[in-house]
C-alpha cells in the first residue's frame, strides 16, 4: 500500500504557474503508475495526466497538452505536474493517483489516491 501527500496548490493569476508534487510513501515507488486527476465544484472527477513507472509513456488529458508537464524523481518517490498558461478553467481540487505499473489499464483506473490540493485561477 502507498499513501500519497499533495502540496503546491494555491491562487495563481490567469497566464500564471504552479507546480504541484505529491509524496508517496513506501520503497516500491518505482514500480507505480501515477497519475494526476481534478475536480472542479459540480463537476465529475476528470483525469489530467499519467506517468507510467519507466518515465518515458505519459499520457495527457486534451484541455492540458502543450501546458501541464508530469515528471517523476524516483529517488525522491515524488511525482510533479508543471502547469503552466493556467486558465480558470483551470480551478479544481487536484488529487495524485497510483497503481502498480504492471496493473496498468487504459481505462486509467487508479487504486491509491491522495487527499487533494486547491488550485484557484483569478484575477
Amino acid at each position: 500500500q502507498v499513501q500519497l501527500v499533495e502540496s503546491g496548490g494555491g491562487l495563481v493569476q490567469p497566464g500564471g504557474s504552479l507546480r504541484l508534487s505529491c509524496a508517496a510513501s513506501g520503497r516500491t515507488f518505482s514500480s507505480y503508475a501515477m497519475g494526476w486527476f481534478r475536480q472542479a465544484p459540480g463537476k465529475e472527477r476528470e483525469f489530467v495526466a499519467a506517468i507510467r513507472s519507466s518515465s518515458i509513456i505519459r499520457y495527457y488529458a486534451d484541455s492540458v497538452k502543450g501546458r501541464f508537464t508530469i515528471s517523476r524523481d524516483n529517488a525522491k518517490n515524488t511525482v510533479y505536474l508543471q502547469m503552466n498558461s493556467l486558465k480558470p478553467e483551470d480551478t479544481a481540487v487536484y488529487y495524485c493517483a497510483a497503481r502498480f505499473d504492471s496493473r496498468w489499464s487504459n481505462n486509467l483506473e487508479f487504486d491509491y489516491w491522495g487527499q487533494g490540493t486547491q488550485v484557484t485561477v483569478s484575477s
